[in-house]
């Protein structure tokens, strides 16, 4: 699962809206046929994500092999192994030798694919503030392809790992992009909601990967399947627009009307006075520029330094459980397309429960529960022998770190201000991305010890839980501008005798 940086609306659940949103609103209205367009397009990058983001379960799966310089089997040193191909009949490990001494490679790889998407999400959320959404999102999936099918076709392993480091940074753009396009085309009222059902897309990506894998045995024709769908997001160059939003905001107006007048047309709307309304809309933007905070103020004030703390842990948690856990699924003992597909329906679930979870519960209850569900099920993990068991565990423990991953996201966007919002979800999707690369060096300790995996897992959630307590409820709370406000937002104030909680 993947998380979007940089933008600052974020699927969070407005307070009455500022008379400036409701003109945009109020020319394209909040869900017609343009929006739904738009999030079917966009939620179709979503796929190759998926695939990109998971694909090391099949280019590296346990791969066993026979030493046959003394007959054993899958022992150190071994300068003539034999691998087993009764599965797979090449995969990154049987490919490159990636065992004994150089079984880290396999890890590496991942991490710095992970880093790749931590780099583009940064990099082209500041392109998209500076050029504009369209081309950021156009770069992003043109490089994705290219350097996916690119490689396919790698001579060597470091080819390999610089390719798919670029396929990382393309996925990071594509999510920031693509996912900023969605919360700046579908109205306040809906964007709680289309930031869960954002992740739907991700979760089929992930049940369709064993899929490809069960059709691709070989590492390099796998890699170039799932590279090449991608080739349907090109068709971005002509079916998405430029946002409008970001039109107005660097004072490009008749540009901007003109994409309006299109939108307005096609969800049905009256567009006689969206040039005297747009020009409205640029003088309240103007009027109400807010002068922007930076992480250095996320850590100033005592309130929004223990936010930020406890907020950034439960992201790197989400990034390392998640990311980890589906790949150590992939290393249980049975059929490995059974426990892939089984872990990521899982998943859909998930992200299905949280839209509703989201509806009735508060954001810290959710958070801290199912932080609890992911470290128990790893422990018990932990205890019991390779099976069933194991699958249905380590199934639980994903779904419900995907679950706390749908809803920090909206948590950590109403629980900062809006000076501040870009700046506290890029700190803690950076944090992610942390978790994530770490990841795939946990699942190596099995090699030491069958338990230290799951018990390594479990360990960060049980914490991450722990420090939720401190952290003030959201729901139905209105959105802070200010950092005065951001440091005040859930203290106790002493009145008299009572303590009253802001």
């Amino acid at each position: 699962m993947e998380m979007q940086d940089h933008n600052n609306e974020n699927g969070v659940k407005k307070p009455a809206p500022a008379p400036q949103s409701d003109m945009i609103q109020k020319i394209t209205g909040s869900f017609g046929r343009f929006q739904l367009l738009i999030c079917f397009f966009i939620f179709l990058s979503k796929f190759p994500v998926a695939f990109h983001q998971m694909a090391i379960i099949f280019l590296a799966p346990r791969t066993p092999y026979t030493c046959l310089d003394n007959n054993s089997t899958d022992v150190c040193p071994c300068s003539s192994p034999e691998y087993d191909t009764s599965v797979f009949t090449s995969t990154m490990i049987s490919e490159w030798d990636l065992i004994c001494d150089k079984r880290w490679l396999t890890s590496f790889t991942q991490t710095l694919f992970q880093l790749g998407t931590l780099i583009g999400s940064v990099l082209f959320g500041m392109a998209s503030d500076r050029f504009g959404r369209k081309k950021p999102l156009l770069l992003g999936v043109v490089l994705q392809v290219s350097m996916g099918v690119g490689a396919a076709y790698a001579p060597d392993y470091w080819t390999f790992t610089i390719l798919r480091f670029i396929v990382g940074m393309s996925v990071g753009g594509t999510m920031v992009t693509g996912f900023v396009i969605v919360m700046e085309t579908v109205g306040t009222q809906y964007r709680d909601t289309i930031s869960a059902l954002y992740q739907v897309p991700f979760n089929l990506g992930h049940m369709l990967l064993p899929v490809f894998g069960y059709f691709f045995r070989d590492f390099s024709v796998f890699q170039l399947a799932i590279s090449v769908p991608g080739v349907i997001l090109l068709s971005y160059f002509i079916v998405i627009p430029e946002s409008p939003r970001w039109l107005i905001a660097v004072r490009r107006t008749d540009q901007a009307i003109d994409i309006l007048e299109r939108i307005a047309k096609t969800n049905g709307r009256p567009t006689e006075n969206i040039k005297s309304d747009v020009e409205t809309f640029q003088a309240a933007v103007d009027k109400n520029n807010l002068k922007k905070g930076n992480i250095l103020d996320l850590v100033r004030t005592p309130n929004l330094r223990k936010n930020i703390i406890a907020m950034s842990v439960n992201w790197l948690t989400c990034g390392y459980c998640f990311y980890g856990v589906s790949q150590y699924v992939g290393q249980l003992s049975g059929n490995i397309f059974v426990n892939v597909a089984a872990s990521a329906s899982v998943t859909l679930l998930g992200t299905f429960s949280a839209v509703l979870l989201l509806k009735i519960i508060g954001r810290k209850t959710i958070v801290i529960v199912f932080n609890f569900i992911c470290a128990l099920c790893l422990i018990i993990l932990a205890m019991i022998p390779e099976g069933v068991g194991s699958v249905v565990c380590a199934s639980i423990g994903v779904v419900a770190s995907f679950i706390v991953f749908v809803v920090v996201y909206l948590y950590c966007s109403e629980l900062f201000p809006t000076v501040v919002r870009n700046a506290a979800l890029g700190t803690s999707s950076m944090m992610a991305r942390v978790g994530s690369m770490v990841a795939p060096f946990v699942i190596d300790l099995q090699s030491v010890a069958g338990w230290l995996p799951p018990v390594a897992f479990a360990i960060v959630p049980l914490i991450a839980g722990f420090m939720t307590f401190l952290l003030p409820e959201t729901k139905g709370c209105e959105l802070m501008t200010t950092i005065e406000e951001g440091e005040r937002f859930g203290k106790r104030v002493s009145t008299g005798s009572n303590n009253v909680k802001n």
